[in-house]
């Protein structure tokens, strides 16, 4: 039977405003976008705080890399600096440390390693080492003019007895471990980088 008052057919009616037609499908369409948008834009809000917080501070990248010269260093001599909070040695070394370190048998030493793995090629007079001993943490003498550097000319720690040779690896005392050598470049014949 045909529908004689003229009406559409109720099921193409819009829930909202009751007008036939193919409004009410696009009208429903939108809020739902707006809707789905809307949500997205809060979890964005919400979300992006507490993963931006887990990047690292200003401070922090910072000390990320340390630049130094180190034309200024006499063979013999050693600078002191701070790497991420921590001191860092850089020694020159003379030719008659480098002639000791080099005449140590690898095999003998309780952390094997050879002045050539602790340096740079083309720099084997430059040592650059972490300042501090791998037994407890202490910072070892030997890196400024006159301190104690030990039985081996190196670096000695006074909280427990470590002695370091002169390419900063463990010969007696607790300490396990060589004095770390940290990540580092020359970018020029006087510049490094660390880090």
């Amino acid at each position: 039977m045909a529908d004689t008052t003229g009406t559409a057919n109720p099921e193409h009616l819009d829930a909202a405003t009751g007008v036939p037609g193919e409004d009410g499908v696009r009208r429903r369409d939108f809020i739902n976008i707006a809707a789905v948008s809307f949500a997205g834009v809060g979890a964005v809000a919400v979300i992006y705080p507490l993963i931006s917080q887990m990047a690292p501070s200003a401070d922090v990248l910072a000390e990320s890399t340390t630049e130094l010269d180190v034309g200024a260093i006499e063979p013999g001599q050693a600078i002191k600096a701070v790497f991420r909070k921590q001191p860092l040695f850089v020694r020159r070394l003379t030719p008659a440390e480098i002639n000791a370190a080099n005449g140590v048998a690898v095999s003998e030493l309780r952390d094997p390693a050879s002045l050539a793995d602790r340096t740079k090629e083309g720099h084997g007079d430059m040592l650059v080492t972490m300042g501090v001993c791998t037994h407890l943490g202490c910072v070892p003498l030997g890196a400024a003019e006159g301190e104690n550097k030990g039985e081996y000319g190196g670096y000695f720690c006074p909280c427990h007895g470590s002695h370091y040779d002169t390419a900063g690896r463990i010969r007696k005392g607790p300490a396990p471990l060589n004095l770390v050598v940290p990540e580092y470049q020359f970018t020029s014949d006087t510049v490094i980088v660390v880090g």
